[in-house]
């Protein structure tokens, strides 16, 4: 599934900001508006024994092009919130359901 980092209308915005994939499926969220985006997943809400550092991106990374891909694939069962830190105040926030 692919994710996009801002929406089309230039809102600072995950494009679907609520998705559900199959466990061991690849995400892959791309550049599209708005950036610098990066991708954290918030280590207190991850399923119980997932270390969020592993999956997220550094806060200090940043995807600066247009077109600009973070890939990861989550293979626990579970709910997972993550964020993009430089836009959270502005409600960059998303949500993935693994099954």
């Amino acid at each position: 599934i692919e994710i996009k980092l801002g929406g089309d209308d230039g809102a600072l915005a995950f494009v679907p900001g609520s998705f559900t994939v199959a466990a061991g499926e690849k995400i892959v969220f791309k550049n599209n508006a708005g950036f610098p985006h990066n991708i954290v997943f918030d280590e207190d809400e991850v399923p119980a024994g997932v270390d969020a550092s592993k999956i997220s991106m550094s806060e200090e990374d940043l995807l600066n092009a247009p077109g600009e891909t973070y890939a990861v694939t989550l293979s626990e069962k579970g709910t997972y919130s993550f964020y993009c830190s430089p836009h959270q105040g502005a409600g960059m926030v998303g949500k993935v359901t693994v099954q």
